[in-house]
Parts: C-alpha cells; sequence; structure tokens
C-alpha cells in the first residue's frame, strides 16, 4: 500500500465510529420534541433512551469476539447498515411509540458493535501512526464527536427545520451509507492468529475483574460516568424547558455538546491527576460528578437555564474524568491480555448509568426532582467514601 493511502486509511474506519456515536445520540433532543410537541409522558419518553442500553451491551460483549473470527471490516460494515436501518425506521415511526423502541434497540446494538469492533480496527490501522497510541486517542475524539454532532445537529434541525422527528433521523441514514461505502476499500486488519479461545479469555477476565481493586475502587465509581452524563444532557434540559420557550430542542443539543465536549477536553487532565498508589484522579472526580449533581439540582429549584449550562460544565468534566481514572486504573490492574475485556466491562458497567433518566422518571412523583437529584449526590458520595477508603490499598 503506497504510503499516503496508509497514511489516509484509518479516516473511514474513525468516521464508521463517528457515525455509531452520531446516530446514539440523536436522540437526546427528539425526546424533548416528544415531550414538549407530541406530549409523551416522561416514563415513556425515558424508556426509549434507555432500551438502547438492551442493545449496546450485547453489542459491546460480541462485536470483538466476531469480529475476531469474520474480520474488522465485514462486521463494522453490517453494524452500519444496522445503524442507517434503525435511524430509517425512527424517522418513519410517527406516533408509534413501539417502533421507537424497536429503532433505540437496533440503534444501541449497532452502536456497541462498532465502538468494539470499529475501534479495534481503527487502533490497528493506525498502528504505523509516528506517535504511541495514536489509535486509541483517535477512537476517543470520533467517539466523542459523533456523540456531541449527533446531539447538536440534530437539535438544530429540529428546532428551525420541518419534520424535527424525520429529518434529522434521515440525515444520519445518509451519513451511515455515505461512511459504508468509504469503508469498501479499506484494507482488513484481523488475522486468524488473533483469535483467542473463550476459555484463556473468560479467565484472564475473572482474574481481572475479581481484583479487590476493582471490585472496591473502580467499580464503585463507574455508573457516575453516564450518570452525570445523562442527567446533564437528558434530565436537565426538559426540566426548563420553559426558560429557553420555542428552542427546547436546540437548547438540549447545547446542553449535550457542551457536556461532551468538556467531557474530551478534561481527559488529559486525568493522566496529570493519576497516580499508580493512590485513586487521586477517581476521586477528583467523583467529588466533581456529586458537585455538578448539586448544582443541577439548584439549576432545578430555581428553573434557571444558566445553572443548567453551568451543571453541564461539571458533570461534562466528571464524566470525562470518571471514564479516563477507571481506564487507567484496570490498566495497571488487568494482565496485559485481559485489558480489552476488562475495559469492555468497565464500559459495561459505566454504561449501567443511563439507567438513571428512567429512575428518575418513575420515582418523580415520590420526590421533586431537586430533592432526587440531591439524594442522587448522597449516594455518589457514599460511593466516594467506599472508593476513597480503599485508594491506597490492594495496589497491582
Amino acid at each position: 500500500m503506497p504510503a499516503d493511502r496508509a497514511a489516509r486509511c484509518w479516516l473511514p474506519a474513525a468516521a464508521a465510529v463517528f457515525a455509531a456515536g452520531w446516530g446514539a445520540n440523536q436522540f437526546t433532543p427528539l425526546a424533548v420534541v416528544y415531550r414538549t410537541q407530541e406530549h409523551w409522558p416522561a416514563v415513556p419518553v425515558a424508556a426509549m433512551f434507555t432500551v438502547y442500553l438492551l442493545g449496546l451491551l450485547p453489542g459491546l460483549l460480541f462485536g470483538g469476539p466476531f469480529a475476531d473470527r469474520l474480520g474488522r471490516r465485514r462486521v463494522v460494515r453490517h453494524a452500519l447498515v444496522l445503524s442507517a436501518a434503525a435511524s430509517a425506521l425512527l424517522a418513519a415511526a410517527g406516533m408509534s411509540q413501539s417502533a421507537v423502541y424497536v429503532s433505540r434497540l437496533a440503534t444501541g446494538l449497532a452502536a456497541g458493535v462498532i465502538l468494539t469492533a470499529g475501534t479495534t480496527w481503527l487502533e490497528e490501522l493506525s498502528s504505523g501512526a509516528k506517535r504511541p497510541a495514536a489509535g486509541a486517542r483517535r477512537a476517543t475524539y470520533a467517539t466523542g464527536a459523533g456523540f456531541a454532532a449527533g446531539a447538536l445537529t440534530a437539535g438544530v434541525l429540529a428546532e428551525w427545520l420541518p419534520r424535527p422527528m424525520v429529518l434529522p433521523c434521515l440525515l444520519h441514514t445518509l451519513l451511515a451509507l455515505l461512511v459504508l461505502g468509504a469503508t469498501t476499500a479499506v484494507p482488513e486488519t484481523a488475522r486468524p492468529s488473533a483469535v483467542v479461545p473463550w476459555e484463556p479469555r473468560i479467565g484472564r477476565l475473572c482474574q481481572a475483574v475479581t481484583h479487590p481493586r476493582f471490585v472496591r475502587v473502580v467499580l464503585p465509581a463507574s455508573p457516575a460516568v453516564f450518570c452525570a452524563a445523562t442527567v446533564a444532557y437528558v434530565v436537565l434540559p426538559s426540566l426548563v424547558a420553559d426558560r429557553v420557550p420555542g428552542y427546547a430542542p436546540v437548547f438540549s443539543g447545547l446542553v449535550t455538546a457542551l457536556t461532551l465536549g468538556v467531557g474530551m477536553a478534561v481527559q488529559p487532565l486525568a493522566d496529570r491527576l493519576d497516580h499508580a498508589h493512590s485513586a487521586r484522579a477517581t476521586l477528583v472526580s467523583m467529588v466533581t460528578v456529586i458537585g455538578g449533581l448539586l448544582v443541577g439540582a439548584c439549576a432545578v429549584y430555581g428553573d434557571s437555564a444558566g445553572l443548567v449550562l453551568a451543571a453541564a460544565v461539571l458533570l461534562g468534566a466528571g464524566y470525562g474524568l470518571t471514564l479516563a481514572s477507571g481506564l487507567m486504573e484496570i490498566e495497571r490492574l488487568a494482565p496485559p491480555k485481559a485489558v480489552p475485556s476488562t475495559a469492555f466491562l468497565h464500559q459495561g458497567a459505566t454504561y449501567s448509568g443511563f439507567l438513571t433518566p428512567l429512575l428518575l422518571a418513575v420515582t418523580a412523583g415520590a420526590a421533586p426532582y431537586p430533592a432526587l437529584l440531591a439524594a442522587l449526590a448522597a449516594v455518589g458520595l457514599v460511593c466516594l467514601v467506599i472508593t476513597a477508603r480503599y485508594s491506597r490499598r490492594s495496589l497491582p
């Protein structure tokens, strides 16, 4: 392969990861449309957001092994087709809630596959880069940029163009199909020797996840990753929609982009905070999440869109720091060959935070949202105490 082509061949793989993130997060401002314009109840809309998780987790779990056996390109391209079809179904759903559920489930499955197989493909295609770990950085930025761009673009389209529940979805369908065409000529990187039997894979994984530090330091902080993110861009914007009359969808997209943008920007700070003999980075990240939840509670209590933006900054910082610090802990405690599997399991634990909007919607009848957000902060404080207690123990 010519050098200039080799230098560019990672771009379509990065675009696939970007498209997966776009499709996953375009629903965030559309959920505001369902709530404010179509007047769908809060619990079904929160459930539609959460059902994405039921597709995502199998995709994360099986995307890597399938890509090892069938090839990265083949698996990613099939997942792109599924992602495009899921967005087309969402565009055609209209007032059918069941179609929205199916679309979200398929979107989650496609995203999970691409975020595993596509990330591995991108890292292998970037192996000739001059900078070490260039592939991992490219995957991180492609994922985060896709999450942010999908929400912001969908919010803008839903705000200022007709058919707010149709055009954003069709745009993602077109994007996924264009990326599908761009990946046609990208070389396959999987090798038969890369396939690892299930028994050693599971043995190494068990060795890592039963480590006391994984159980007492990494896991207590894991749900905070997407608890912080989803509270910022799913829960808070809809609660202050009356403060931005006529601009709720674009405000939701803006909050989403701000949250995820800050989350990407602060991840290098986690490297500086990280310390091999303590959980300093994790502790700082959890304090940031707790602070963001309390500011969010104040924003809802005061019905303040400005405080929602401030909470989004704090929660976005907590999201990025918690995610990065957890991955650095895993790199230290897991055997080298078990790091990818352990990282994916950690990722699955972090995605449990996606249940937060549904949990809040279900319990909203028992207490007002400011009290519920303060209760979440209290739960975070308990997890912080547990992590702090064991932060210097069971060092790898």
